[in-house]
């Protein structure tokens, strides 16, 4: 019962500080677009600022759940952030998503959920050696630094979707190297934390998920975003524990065919979403005028 709390208390932090985040988002100024500047202009807005720290919160529930908990345990539960946060967004802007928006929420979701459940990811015997460590990582970094490339020749509100993918591989990775940092922490403590690369990758990759989300919610209604950013970075968390840290999923045959179902809703689920009618983002008529066109740039 504890996990579950904790599990659905993180969910609803999270999707109240995304939603919080993405109305102050939409506040900026268009030319700190991918910028380290967009950081530091929603730093002086109080709204952006308490959504970081609901954001913040819910990681840290999160983390104290996966700590009692196991992953297929409580990994579905924080990803139904992305219901929390349509139904905040819903509340607060009183623009409905309809049953096709919802019905593409809830395939997404169920997606998700139904492939950690069904991959059950363990630890396995130990970490990969550091070929296999530097080779995932350059692949799903190389990845990531595709896709932002990818969306700047995209209109907006597609390059938001794809954005949010990017900066779901990154916070997915950095996932995978917060653990590698928690395990040179405990066997050798703050001294051998501090010497290694790997504290500076988490702290590195943070940022530029970070500007790369926030951005992607500058441009966009939060539907184009969140639901690639909450499909993105549970599934490359778990690539990357299986990848280099030794974790495993379940190869059965039910386990399989239950992971690709999963896979099947997740693109369902991003597709039956983006292609629903945009809702009216409620920004500025700068930001207006950028979401009509459907130019790419």
């Amino acid at each position: 019962m504890a996990v579950f709390l904790l599990g659905v208390g993180a969910a609803c932090l999270l999707g109240l500080g995304f939603v919080l985040q993405q109305h102050a988002a939409q506040k900026a100024p268009l030319s700190d677009f991918l910028s380290l500047r967009l950081l530091l202009d929603l730093a002086r807005m109080p709204q952006w600022l308490i959504g970081m720290a609901c954001v913040i919160g819910g990681q840290v529930l999160g983390a104290i759940a996966l700590s009692m908990g196991s992953v297929s345990a409580v990994e579905p539960l924080t990803a139904t952030n992305l219901l929390f946060a349509m139904a905040l967004s819903r509340w607060l802007t009183r623009q409905p998503l309809g049953r096709t928006g919802w019905a593409g929420v809830c395939l997404l979701a169920l997606g998700v959920t139904s492939f950690i459940i069904g991959g059950q990811p363990t630890e396995g015997s130990g970490p990969a050696g550091p070929l296999r460590h530097w080779l995932v990582f350059g692949v799903v970094v190389g990845l990531a630094i595709l896709l932002a490339a990818f969306a700047r020749r995209l209109p907006l509100c597609e390059e938001a979707t794809v954005l949010a993918l990017a900066a779901g591989l990154l916070y997915g990775l950095q996932d995978a190297m917060t653990r590698v940092s928690g395990e040179l922490f405990t066997q050798g403590g703050l001294g051998r934390l501090v010497v290694g690369w790997q504290l500076y990758a988490v702290l590195a990759l943070g940022v530029a998920g970070l500007v790369l989300v926030q951005s992607a919610f500058e441009t966009a209604p939060l539907r184009m975003s969140l639901p690639a950013l909450t499909a993105a970075q549970p599934l490359a968390g778990i690539a990357c524990g299986v990848g280099f840290l030794g974790d495993r999923l379940r190869v059965t045959p039910g386990a399989l065919a239950l992971e690709a179902a999963g896979l099947v809703c997740i693109v369902a689920g991003i597709v039956v979403i983006g292609r629903h009618p945009a809702m009216p983002t409620g920004g500025s008529g700068e930001h207006d005028r950028v979401l009509e066109s459907t130019a790419p740039r």
